[in-house]
C-alpha cells in the first residue's frame, strides 16, 4: 500500500513538472523557463520572486505598432536565447504611444496612440513566454512643457530653458511631473507590462545649466525653501523613493536606466545630474546602466579607444558596480550596444559584451539599437 502511495505521489510530481517546467542553467547565467509574467499575475505575489535572467531587445513604438515587425521579433525570441522585449511607451518627444485610459492624461492631450490594443499585444507576448518591459523617458520631454509650461525648467530670465540642442526639460523636482509619470506607469501595468523601465531620470547635462532657475518651484524635496539647499542626488533619491512607494504595490518590477559611469564614480560624485548608484539601489528591482563602450571617453582606464575593447570596459564597470550592491536592493542588468560607434559592432563584439555580463554575475542584458536592426548571428540559437 505504501509503495502505491509513493508511486501515486511520484506520478503527481512528474505531471506537475511536465506542466510547469522550471529549469536552471548556469553556463551563461540563470535561465528560468517559467514564464516571467507568471511571477506577477494580478497584483504580485506575497513573496516577490525575480523574473527570468533577462535577455532582451529594445523596440520603438513604431516597431510595436507594426504587426509584421512584431511577428518577426516573436519568431526571433522563439528561435534564439532572447526572452524579453523593451517597448517605448513614451520617448523624448513626450508623446504617449498607447491609450492609458487615464482621465489626467486624456485631459492633457499628450497621447498619440501608435500601439492599438496594447493589452492584446502584451497577452500575445505572454502566450509566447516573452517578458514585456515598458520604457518611459521621464524628464526630457518636448510635448508636456508646451502644455504645462509651469512644469518645465525655467531660465533666469523667466522663460523656458533649453539645452544645446534646443530641447526642453521638465522640472525634476516637481511633484506634478512625478505624479504624471506615475499615472502613465500605472496605465502600462494595467495594459499588462511585467516591468516599468525609467530613462532620463536625471538633471540635464547638456546646455548652459548655470542659467537654470529653480527658485520659483515651491514643492521641492523635503519642503526645502530653496533648490540650492538640497543636492541634486538627494532630490533624485526623493523621486526614486516616491516612484517605489506609488508603484511597488502594483506588483510590477521597476528598473532605472543610469549613466554607465555611475558604476565607476563613488562618493558624492553625481556628475552634476543627480545620479548616484547607492541612492537608487533601495528603490528599484534592476539598475540598467548604459555601459556602451563607445560612450566612454578616449583614454578611459588607459584605453585609447574604449569602443574597441567592449569586454574590458564593461567588465571593469560591472565589477565595480557589483561591489557596491546592497542586501535587498536592486540587481544590475546592463544595456549593451548593438550599433556601430567608435568601432564596428559585429557578432564578435556583441558576444564580448555578453561575456563580460556573464563573468561579473550580472542579472541579464538588454541590447540597444535605435532602428531595431539587431545582429542576429550574435544571438545563440535554441
Amino acid at each position: 500500500m505504501r509503495e502505491k502511495i509513493f508511486l501515486f505521489l511520484f506520478l503527481i510530481l512528474l505531471a506537475f513538472l511536465f506542466i510547469n517546467p522550471v529549469r536552471c542553467s548556469l553556463s551563461n547565467g540563470v535561465n528560468f523557463d517559467l514564464p516571467p509574467h507568471q511571477y506577477i499575475g494580478s497584483g504580485g505575489l506575497p513573496l516577490k520572486k525575480y523574473p527570468s535572467y533577462i535577455k532582451g531587445v529594445y523596440l520603438t513604438s513604431w516597431t510595436a505598432s507594426d504587426q509584421r515587425r512584431i511577428d518577426y521579433f516573436i519568431d526571433l525570441v522563439n528561435t534564439t536565447e532572447l526572452n524579453a522585449v523593451i517597448i517605448d511607451i513614451k520617448e523624448v518627444d513626450g508623446k504617449i504611444a498607447f491609450d492609458t485610459q487615464s482621465p489626467l492624461i486624456d485631459e492633457l492631450g499628450t497621447e498619440e496612440v501608435m500601439i492599438h490594443n496594447l493589452n492584446q499585444l502584451i497577452d500575445k507576448f505572454h502566450k509566447e513566454n516573452i517578458y514585456a518591459i515598458a520604457r518611459i523617458v521621464v524628464f526630457k520631454d518636448k510635448v508636456l512643457p508646451k502644455i504645462k509650461p509651469e512644469w518645465a525648467l525655467k531660465d533666469k530670465q523667466g522663460g523656458v530653458w533649453h539645452d544645446w540642442a534646443g530641447r526642453i526639460w521638465l522640472n525634476p523636482t516637481s511633484k506634478e511631473v512625478w505624479d504624471y509619470h506615475i499615472e502613465l506607469a500605472k496605465g502600462a501595468v494595467r495594459a499588462g507590462f511585467d516591468e516599468i523601465n525609467f530613462d532620463y531620470i536625471r538633471f540635464p547635462s547638456d546646455g548652459d545649466i548655470s542659467q537654470i532657475d529653480y527658485s520659483q518651484f515651491g514643492n521641492l524635496a523635503r519642503n526645502s525653501a530653496s533648490y540650492n539647499e538640497v543636492p541634486k542626488a538627494e532630490l533624485m533619491e526623493e523621486f526614486f523613493k516616491y516612484l517605489s512607494q506609488e508603484l511597488k504595490p502594483t506588483g510590477a518590477f521597476l528598473s532605472a536606466d543610469l549613466f554607465g559611469l555611475t558604476l565607476w564614480n563613488e562618493g558624492n560624485n553625481d556628475m552634476n545630474i543627480g545620479q548616484i548608484l547607492e541612492l537608487a539601489l533601495p528603490y528599484f528591482d534592476f539598475i540598467c546602466p548604459m555601459v556602451y563602450p563607445s560612450h566612454y571617453p578616449d583614454g578611459f582606464e588607459n584605453f585609447s579607444n574604449p569602443a574597441a575593447y567592449p569586454y574590458e570596459i564593461i567588465k571593469i564597470n560591472l565589477e565595480k558596480g557589483q561591489k557596491r550592491l546592497i542586501e535587498g536592493g536592486a540587481k544590475i542588468r546592463p544595456w549593451l550596444q548593438d550599433f556601430d560607434m567608435g568601432a564596428i559592432y559585429d557578432k564578435r563584439m556583441i558576444n564580448l559584451q555578453k561575456q563580460a555580463v556573464y563573468d561579473t554575475d550580472s542579472y541579464g542584458w538588454m541590447l540597444w539599437n535605435s532602428s531595431n536592426r539587431y545582429t542576429e548571428e550574435a544571438l545563440e540559437r535554441n
